[in-house]
């Protein structure tokens, strides 16, 4: 499944795993032997290793997500998966977004803060905050949007996109400019397509290399 029906693909399904019904929001539909469809969320752990590699940390036993904040914008699936995982990592969330009830609700699922999307422009983070992008502003063909003005980027330690075509965002390029440390979606991409081919396979091992590959040659 993918944008903008992992929410409503949840109710397509006979059955959802945990993560995927904490979450809300679904993006792999396995059909099992008894002919029931069953629900899974790969988004989830795809955004959040990208994000926490990106992060770096010499503490193998704690994620370097764990006392951050993070600023989510956007409160579809994909923004749920990472504002859920965010929150598992032990990080602080607040929620962004153009409609600012739909922050509101997902703010508080997550027991975070809500905001509106032009808030941005002028919100100023904490020292070590990460800013992820889970709308798809700056996606091709509209790669001239970016949902966060590029002077407010500098405030940030690490700015994560989730769209992952084209490779390197309006978002992730000003953010750059700035200095500060960026994590393409293509990490996400592929994460989330790994996991995807486990669970189509019932468990086989995802040839990681081939795809990167693949998805070099479109990203």
């Amino acid at each position: 499944c993918s944008l903008p029906f992992k929410v409503d693909a949840v109710h397509c399904c006979h059955e959802h795993d945990a993560v995927a019904k904490s979450i809300g929001a679904i993006n792999t539909i396995v059909r099992k032997s008894d002919g029931k469809l069953v629900g899974y969320n790969t988004d989830y752990i795809g955004a959040i290793s990208a994000i926490e590699d990106g992060l770096g940390s010499k503490d193998a036993a704690m994620s370097p997500l764990s006392g951050r904040l993070i600023v989510v914008v956007g409160a579809g699936g994909a923004a749920k998966a990472i504002a859920y995982g965010a929150k598992k990592k032990g990080a602080r969330v607040v929620v962004a977004n153009r409609t600012y009830e739909k922050a509101v609700t997902l703010a508080n699922a997550v027991g975070g803060q809500a905001l509106r999307l032009a808030d941005l422009e002028n919100f100023r983070p904490e020292e070590g905050t990460i800013l992820a992008n889970a709308t798809s502003l700056g996606m091709y063909p509209n790669v001239d949007g970016t949902p966060v003005p590029k002077k407010a980027l500098r405030f940030y330690d690490v700015v994560f996109d989730a769209v992952y075509a084209p490779k390197v965002t309006r978002l992730l390029r000003e953010a750059k400019e700035h200095g500060v440390k960026v994590v393409s979606g293509v990490e996400m991409f592929v994460r989330q397509a790994m996991g995807q081919f486990e669970h189509f396979t019932g468990g086989i091992e995802a040839p990681e290399s081939l795809m990167r590959e693949i998805a070099a040659q479109y990203t």
